[in-house]
């Protein structure tokens, strides 16, 4: 991959940015080894390549985090991020290969690691230089974010992002992300509470 300073960057190794409840590993460990975590309602089949990422780093990037549509596995609202929303979203990058951000992304789909849409995904991403839809589904866009110690970093969310109506988060759902965010940044109580009640949907919560 080039980016825009015309520096080459490697494809061999991405960095999966997750912002939902991805951002806690034990959850994230689902997509990777297959399993099904406390208080969801599926169990995943896992990635091809089971092996755990190379790195972990808490981050955090341009944009903003919102709650919309109907979650299958938690029910309420699910995480959604706005590339164009002028704040800053707290992030867990996982350094993995392409075929494993693929097969994750595939399953956020409900589709098959291995399948048509995670191959096309994974030999996609030396192209994407800002962010390319593949498809209307809840994550079926790739957004760029940069890149970090060399490697390009890549988080998934839908196109239309800024159309969806906010709906609020379940709980079991919120947990997840309150543990990811504490495990990541090491951040109080009091932060992640005005953080996630920043985010259009979580505001209706008390």
């Amino acid at each position: 991959m080039i980016t825009r300073s015309g520096r080459q960057l490697s494809v061999d190794r991405v960095w999966y940015v997750a912002y939902g409840s991805n951002l806690a590993l034990d959850r994230f460990t689902c997509y990777l080894s297959g399993g099904r975590p406390t208080g969801g309602a599926r169990t995943y089949p896992g990635c091809r390549d089971h092996t755990a990422p190379t790195r972990i780093e808490g981050v955090e990037v341009d944009g903003g985090l919102l709650f919309a549509g109907e979650s299958k596995v938690w029910g309420g609202g699910s995480a959604f991020f706005d590339p164009a929303a002028p704040r800053k979203v707290a992030g867990r990058a996982y350094l993995l290969t392409a075929d494993q951000f693929g097969d994750v992304a595939a399953q956020e789909m409900w589709r098959e690691p291995g399948g048509e849409f995670a191959r096309k995904l994974a030999a996609l991403l030396p192209e994407v230089v800002e962010l390319h839809t593949m498809g209307p589904g809840r994550y079926e866009t790739v957004v760029r974010l940069g890149e970090y110690d060399g490697f390009p970093m890549f988080t998934i969310t839908h196109g239309a992002v800024a159309e969806l109506e906010p709906v609020a988060p379940a709980a079991s759902y919120l947990r997840w992300i309150v543990t990811g965010l504490r495990e990541a940044h090491g951040w109080e109580d009091e932060r992640v509470r005005r953080y996630l009640l920043s985010a259009p949907g979580v505001e209706r919560w008390s």
